[in-house]
């Protein structure tokens, strides 16, 4: 099996590393094994519980690809032209017929000649979306020009607010339990999420959706984890995708929720679009009462009282007998009831060997999954399609990609593994950037230089097609990587491990606002950077386990159990960890100590040496033995 668990052995100290004290065997640390088999498997209760966490996701969708329509960048016509252009020729009053100019990703006007300063000069200018609102926070406050860096802050603030909520949250799950962070996550949202849309400046905006990201972070780790800890091994992967499938259908969902906010009468339709986008948060509010605190949690931190109701709870649901169960699962938990909890934070990852590179290895993954994953969807745009195009074709190509690539994982996944599936997208997505980095450039300096309207148009269909392949496999590593750590990961401490994947895969979207605020400078050198993270990340792939159809990890020791699988044989590999000791009571019997020992062992060591060989051979070595053993030589 790819992913083993060997028997402990006593090992001493290694490197400098305490080994983790193992608990005795007991059933109630077999959840996957022996708990929940019990309570009747993946029974009709934990079903229930996982179609109530797929709700959300569609929801989620919603709030996190929002900027696409609240921050989008308007088109620009001068009304009025400044006092400096009044010999500009044109009529200073354009119609609606006129060319407009486009502004960039960076809130500047792009036009040919002084069109672009003119716009950016007018005293009175015309802002016009093309992403289905007729108004949004940048035409409301006129984010554009001088004032186009508060839009970057805007994006930034609910990308700071994730990671530092996808950090912050994972901690209080593993500290305080998984119903807690969900039910305040939903809470704050409501409250944070509607406070946005009556924001009286771009400065309550920028505030306000830090928030709001901070509380949907918390909401989408929360909801992850109980999905993972509700599912038996079989039913991990398929019921995570389904939740994929409905965030991306969020996403594909936007546009045409924006459209219906279109002509919302006597108010602002962005506005609108906010509280249609959080208002179903509502919804959550009964998870109060018919959503419990996660039963593989309990058991994990030693809540024994709360785990014994739950599980009566659990196995009346699922009309099974607890009490007369074979395995005795219910008499072992009455006698452990007299144990206090104990709960474990991130922290004591620093102690492990192992599990603390397994998670290092995956938050590299998911951060340079989504830092390339801009760098793929930046080349595939067309800087001379037309901006109403532009925003429609690359949405629905970004939302179809994802969709494809949710339908690619399950088959993959359930070929070749976690960590093999992980390895090959990986390996795609390098061989993408890597080509659209290389063979781009070789094709127009060593071929076609003559004739330059092929070699562009050969590089700009390359570098397309480079770069929906780049995508969906960036989006696919992003993705797998994440679920992968939530696999590794021991209960006591899956928020605070899974909050840390998360994060640096924030930290890959921060790439995104970045490169806009400078205008795209410095692109090249962006990519290839990301480009030489692929490669470590296949090496370091490698060093991973494959947790498929394992149990999941409950402690730091059973955390520490994943190994990867070895090339040598189970009866090899045990042989090379057992530790013999060394017999170093002859090791007295050496020439040097000889002749350094004085008085009567100098003698009987001269005596010793005259006994000729033959004797020695007649009594077998016998005489010279014990006259050895006698004399203490």
């Amino acid at each position: 099996m790819a992913g083993s668990r060997p028997e402990a052995q006593d090992h001493p100290p290694e490197n400098g590393f305490t080994p983790l004290e193992r608990p005795a065997p007991r059933l109630l640390q077999h959840i996957d094994g022996c708990v929940l088999p019990s309570l009747g498997g993946f029974g009709r209760h934990q079903k229930q519980l996982v179609v109530l966490t797929w709700i959300p996701a569609l929801f989620i969708g919603f709030s996190q690809f929002s900027d696409h329509f609240l921050l989008a960048q308007p088109n620009g016509t001068c009304v009025l032209p400044a006092g400096n252009y009044s010999n500009w020729t044109g009529s200073p009053l354009l119609s609606s017929e006129a060319p407009a100019l486009q502004l960039g990703a960076n809130g500047t006007a792009e036009g040919p000649g002084d069109s672009a300063e003119l716009l950016c000069a007018c005293e009175e200018r015309r802002l016009e979306l093309q992403t289905g609102l007729l108004q949004n926070v940048v035409t409301k406050w006129h984010l554009v020009c001088d004032s186009a860096w508060k839009v970057h802050i805007a994006k930034f603030s609910l990308l700071v607010g994730l990671i530092f909520g996808y950090l912050v949250m994972g901690v209080m799950a593993d500290w305080f339990g998984r119903h807690p962070v969900l039910i305040l996550s939903a809470l704050f949202m409501l409250v944070f999420g509607l406070s946005v849309a009556f924001s009286v400046n771009v400065t309550m905006f920028s505030t306000l959706r830090f928030f709001e990201g901070f509380c949907l972070a918390g909401l989408a780790l929360s909801l992850y984890v109980l999905r993972i800890e509700l599912c038996l091994p079989g039913w991990r992967f398929s019921m995570t995708m389904v939740a994929s499938f409905l965030k991306v259908g969020g996403q594909l969902l936007m546009p045409g929720v924006a459209s219906l906010c279109r002509h919302w009468p006597n108010g602002d339709d962005w506005q609108v679009l906010q509280i249609v986008i959080i208002s179903p948060f509502v919804l959550m509010l009964p998870y109060v009462w018919i959503f419990p605190e996660s039963l593989r949690w309990l058991l994990a931190t030693q809540h024994y009282k709360r785990s014994k109701a739950m599980m009566l709870r659990i196995a009346r649901k699922n009309k099974v007998d607890i009490t007369t169960e074979p395995s005795g699962v219910l008499a072992e938990l009455e006698q452990e009831l007299h144990k206090k909890p104990q709960r474990s934070c991130i922290v004591k990852m620093m102690s492990t060997r192992n599990l603390w590179k397994n998670i290092v290895v995956l938050c590299v993954n998911s951060l340079t999954g989504y830092g390339i994953h801009h760098c793929f969807a930046r080349s595939m745009m067309d800087p001379e399609a037309q901006p109403t195009a532009l925003c429609h074709t690359d949405y629905y190509t970004m939302a179809g990609i994802a969709v494809a690539t949710c339908l690619a994982l399950c088959p993959a996944v359930g070929l070749m593994g976690r960590r093999g599936g992980l390895l090959t997208f990986m390996i795609i997505t390098a061989l993408a950037s890597l080509l659209q980095l290389g063979l781009l450039n070789l094709i127009g300096k060593y071929s076609l230089r003559h004739d330059t309207v092929l070699r562009d148009t050969l590089n700009r269909k390359f570098s397309v097609a480079f770069s929906i392949i780049g995508m969906f496999s960036s989006h696919a590593v992003s993705t797998l990587s994440i679920f992968f750590c939530a696999e590794i990961t021991p209960t006591v401490i899956r928020g605070g491990g899974l909050g840390l994947v998360l994060a640096s895969a924030g930290f890959g979207m921060l790439t995104a606002p970045i490169m806009e605020l400078h205008n795209q400078k410095g692109y090249f050198l962006h990519h290839v950077i990301f480009a030489c993270c692929t490669l470590l990340c296949i090496i370091c792939l490698l060093l991973l386990p494959e947790p498929r159809g394992q149990p999941l990890p409950e402690s730091l020791a059973d955390g520490e159990t994943f190994t990867r699988q070895t090339l040598l044989h189970p009866g090899e590999q045990h042989l090379l960890l057992v530790k013999y000791e060394r017999d170093y009571s002859r090791v007295h019997d050496t020439p040097l100590h000889l002749t350094t020992t004085g008085g009567a062992t100098a003698a009987v060591a001269t005596a010793l040496a005259a006994v000729p060989a033959s004797y020695a051979l007649a009594t077998g070595g016998e005489v010279i033995g014990n006259c050895a053993i006698a004399n203490g030589v």
